[in-house]
């Protein structure tokens, strides 16, 4: 059996934590605005880091689910950008929110599944295969269907530059991945040495997204903090709950509704909070900072209560057919 190394038990434990870690960044940084605001130029460059590591991660089996087992990968890339863009913007029409918010609630709607679904995923005894497709998937078809969703449902409460959209997903997202995924493939020794702190550096890079756009938006959060706490739980909610009631209508087994409902319900959130930041303001990032705190603790709930049920796959698959 493999001992872990240092570096990967404190990745574990940054990780466990990391619903703690960043609440406490947060409130860190909300009390103390003036000295983390001018993290805010820095948030597109963090993510380009986070999701770099994401590419360096990523290998051709990962790939492979999509030619093997297509309709599983089909159904929870359509949930992942039907259900969250159109909660995010019904969401924002019923609490009749303010431009800025609304655009950042479909903002976060609109993103990519976030990295940390496949490790809710795999705690909760789901079919991890299909989340790293399907967050890989959805990923890369980000830089289309992001500033189209978003152009067509926040297009009403504010101009949007869906050509600026598209050319900061390239080179925040993109290209940081592709480039991952070629180091990956053509220096993997190298790689290998890096990838126990990958999980480390995300958290870091997560929490210093959080801390900026918290500090940015401080006097914002004082007036609606309230209002967006409520939509991103009632959002995140809607997405894990939807996301299973559509893989079992696309008759997925049990452990593919289970990653479907994940992946769906988690988001990339860090890619809403640098859109928000470098094509409107803080206050449009205001949603994804507390996304990026509510959806690790909820996923983390939900992936110790499926935990405790494990998965009767004959049965359950039987169920999902039957169903």
């Amino acid at each position: 059996m493999n001992q872990r190394t240092p570096l990967q038990r404190v990745g574990d434990l940054t990780g466990t934590w990391l619903p703690a870690i960043v609440l406490a960044a947060a409130a860190v940084a909300f009390a103390t605005p003036s000295a983390f605001a001018p993290l805010g130029q820095a948030v597109p460059h963090l993510l380009m880091v986070i999701m770099l590591g994401m590419g360096m991660t990523l290998q051709p089996k990962d790939f492979t689910i999509i030619g093997r087992r297509p309709w599983p990968v089909v159904t929870g890339v359509i949930a992942q950008y039907l259900v969250m863009p159109l909660a995010g913007y019904g969401l924002a029409r019923a609490f009749d929110m303010e431009s800025m918010l609304a655009v950042g609630m479909i903002l976060v709607g609109a993103a990519p599944g976030g990295t940390a679904s496949n490790v809710m995923v795999y705690l909760s005894k789901g079919d991890t295969a299909l989340s790293v497709a399907m967050t890989s998937v959805s990923t890369l078809l980000a830089p289309l269907l992001t500033p189209v969703l978003v152009l067509w449902l926040a297009g009403e409460f504010l101009p949007i530059d869906a050509g600026g959209l598209f050319v900061s997903i390239i080179q925040i997202v993109l290209v940081p991945v592709v480039v991952g995924l070629l180091l990956r493939r053509f220096a993997p020794r190298l790689i290998d040495k890096v990838l126990d702190a990958l999980p480390l550096v995300s958290v870091l890079g997560i929490t210093l997204v959080v801390m900026a756009v918290v500090a940015g938006s401080a006097d914002a959060l004082l007036e609606v903090g309230a209002l967006v706490v409520l939509a991103v739980v009632l959002h995140n909610g809607f997405g894990l709950a939807l996301g299973y009631a559509l893989a079992k209508l696309g008759r997925l087994p049990a452990t593919g509704r289970r990653a479907v409902s994940i992946e769906v319900g988690m988001q990339n959130s860090g890619l809403a909070a640098a859109l928000a930041t470098a094509h409107f303001n803080p206050v449009a990032a205001l949603p994804a900072a507390v996304f990026s705190l509510w959806h690790n603790i909820s996923g983390s709930l939900l992936a110790a209560y499926w935990s405790r049920r494990p998965v009767q796959d004959a049965e359950e698959d039987r169920e999902a057919v039957e169903s």
